[in-house]
């Protein structure tokens, strides 16, 4: 693990401002706060790369209606899009640039 400052001496190269250290789910990311550019050092992309594939397990099952008749009475149908959650899931990589 390096410390701050030995990322601070590494300049970044495309802009050659000093690069910012940030600890990111167990991931070091080094970063250009000008530039806004990323490196990773040697096995940090795999590191992300597993986690990801862990992320990304198939969705559970959905369970049949009991009774498949049944339409419950109410201002909204089951199958009107504008009333379904949002069920996508998060992206491990969302929290690692936020």
């Amino acid at each position: 693990m390096r410390s701050a400052a030995d990322v601070a001496a590494m300049p970044c190269p495309l802009c050659r401002t000093g690069l910012t250290l940030s600890d990111r789910a167990g991931v070091e990311i080094d970063y250009c706060q000008t530039c806004r550019g990323v490196w990773l050092d040697r096995g940090e992309l795999d590191k992300i790369i597993e986690r990801s594939v862990r992320e990304a397990a198939p969705p559970p099952q959905e369970t049949p209606r009991s009774s498949p008749g049944y339409r419950p009475h109410g201002y909204h149908r089951d199958d009107d899009y504008r009333y379904r959650p949002d069920k996508r899931k998060k992206s491990f990589l969302s929290e690692l640039f936020d």
